[in-house]
């Protein structure tokens, strides 16, 4: 009988150290897909400023629009950073959201006054900035889905049982998704003929 309790005993340390174990790895996970998070949206905020000056010599009098996109980029920045020391964390995960859906918007106001200038639309290093651009935006998607299923396996693992109880134990709090909207993909489209 002795036996039996003391193997019993040992198989539930096992138990949960193979919980504890697991949740720190699905911990690490969604660290390192926000990493990948970072490396592209660090990308980006280095793009920008090239695209800015490019766009400089041609829109001299769109200067209120040129400092918005600088302004959302510093913040969307600063919002990265903030998130980046954890990435778990809800109130960083929203100021980051809100910060890059402040550049998206910016940019897009950029992009619109870009068509009207036919010489800077034509420009090799403003078509290249923005090709580029594309692509990293492209890649953060990716990168953002990557994290939000990390963050979701991870949240699904500390809140089923009995993982919940190691969990709630050894402090793992939940992580938030990060949702950067993008308003173009709620519109409506319009059908005309």
């Amino acid at each position: 009988m002795g036996w039996a309790f003391f193997i019993l005993i040992v198989a539930a340390i096992f138990f949960a150290i193979s919980l504890y174990n697991g949740l720190v790895k699905k911990r690490n996970r969604y660290k390192n897909a926000f990493a990948q998070i970072d490396v592209q949206l660090t990308r980006r905020h280095d793009l920008i400023p090239n695209l800015v000056e490019t766009a400089k010599g041609y829109m001299s009098h769109e200067r209120e629009t040129l400092e918005a996109v600088i302004q959302a980029r510093n913040q969307a920045v600063s919002g990265l950073k903030a998130a980046a020391g954890d990435p778990g964390d809800p109130a960083a995960m929203a100021a980051l959201a809100g910060a890059e859906n402040m550049l998206t918007g910016a940019l897009g106001k950029l992009f619109a006054l870009v068509e009207s200038y036919p010489d800077l639309k034509a420009n090799q290093n403003m078509m290249q900035l923005s090709e580029e651009l594309t692509s990293t935006e492209n890649k953060v998607a990716f990168a953002r889905q990557g994290f939000n299923d990390s963050v979701m396996d991870y949240n699904n693992a500390r809140e089923t049982f009995p993982a919940n109880m190691i969990a709630g134990s050894f402090g793992f709090e939940a992580a938030d998704l990060l949702e950067i909207e993008d308003e173009a993909k709620r519109e409506v489209p319009r059908v005309e003929f």
